[in-house]
């Protein structure tokens, strides 16, 4: 019987099994790979402390962190189980079991930090193109693309948060949009990025082809209503079209949001029964990224800790 399983590689996976094995609970930590969706990134320049890191280096430096702490002296006991995938999490007779694709495990409390996955733009060359111009990260590879004419993809509240953060050094940002009005995004927000001067918009149209050479040159865009074609200029697109929350283990067990990720408390990072926790991508926190989700994963840990020894 473990005192909690971690379920997830990323930063918040990583950051909870640094936390527990420093407060010397005895934990399960279960990730099918260290690094999360980072490791895709070529150069990574928001991570405190860190001013360029590639993803695959980052996720080098959390499983060492990692490492060193669940082999370290002691009673320190954090059972890695890298190379195993979480299928199922069922409440049991005062406590969890989590079954993976090799065997089932029992534990008092379950931290959820499985994170998800970006949804892919799936046109011509946008494959081709990925780390070439189609990003799905502008906090990672933004600034890259300082004083250059840039295209987001998606009209939800994450294509204009993504929108803003471009306009701070790009020459231009254009978005796409599939739709007239913009009903997934909060008005305030779209009001403001709207009111850019170097904002440009492109309604009821979706993208069907990347250009480029070497790297990206140019999107080819339809007009949903007139079916014409247009070819926008531009040295990136980024896209923010939605992610895929890697929470199915867990479906059955806590209330999830419309997208699938856990619905918590945002003080505690707990979820909707008592016992399970959850952070990062995967919870249904108002923003995501890999320092919040490092940074939440402790919250959960604190409270896990006061949890377990408190009985509250």
């Amino acid at each position: 019987m473990y005192d909690l399983a971690i379920i997830g590689g990323g930063p918040a996976g990583v950051a909870a099994g640094v936390y527990a094995a420093r407060k010397r609970l005895k934990t399960l930590f279960i990730a099918e790979m260290i690094g999360g969706q980072s490791t895709d990134s070529q150069d990574i320049q928001n991570w405190i402390g860190t001013p360029h890191i590639s993803g695959m280096d980052l996720a080098k430096a959390l499983e060492k962190h990692l490492r060193e702490y669940a082999d370290g002296p002691g009673d320190v006991d954090v059972d890695l189980k890298i190379g195993e995938r979480a299928t199922k999490v069922e409440k049991t007779e005062g406590a969890f079991s989590i079954a993976t694709n090799k065997t089932t495990y029992l534990a008092k409390t379950v931290l959820v930090a499985a994170g998800g996955s970006r949804k892919k733009l799936e046109v011509k060359g946008a494959a081709e193109f990925e780390h070439k111009g189609v990003t799905y990260c502008a906090s990672c590879d933004g600034p890259i693309f300082a004083e250059q004419d840039v295209v987001v993809i998606g009209g939800g509240n994450a294509g204009f948060e993504t929108a803003a953060q471009l306009l701070a050094y790009c020459k231009s940002v254009t978005l796409i949009h599939r739709q007239e009005e913009f009903l997934r995004a909060d008005a305030a927000t779209v009001n403001a990025v709207l009111a850019h001067p170097k904002m440009k918009v492109i309604k009821n149209a979706e993208p069907v082809e990347i250009k480029g050479a070497q790297f990206v040159s140019s999107i080819v865009v339809k007009d949903k209503v007139s079916g014409v074609l247009s070819e926008v200029p531009t040295v990136a697109v980024f896209v923010e079209i939605g992610m895929v929350s890697n929470t199915d283990f867990v479906k059955e067990l806590v209330a999830l949001d419309e997208w699938g990720r856990v619905k918590i408390d945002g003080k505690s990072q707990r979820a909707s029964i008592e016992g399970i926790w959850a952070a990062g991508d995967c919870s249904d926190g108002l923003y995501h990224q890999n320092n919040i989700a490092a940074g939440d994963a402790v919250k959960a840990l604190e409270d896990i800790y006061y949890f377990l020894k408190a009985g509250k």
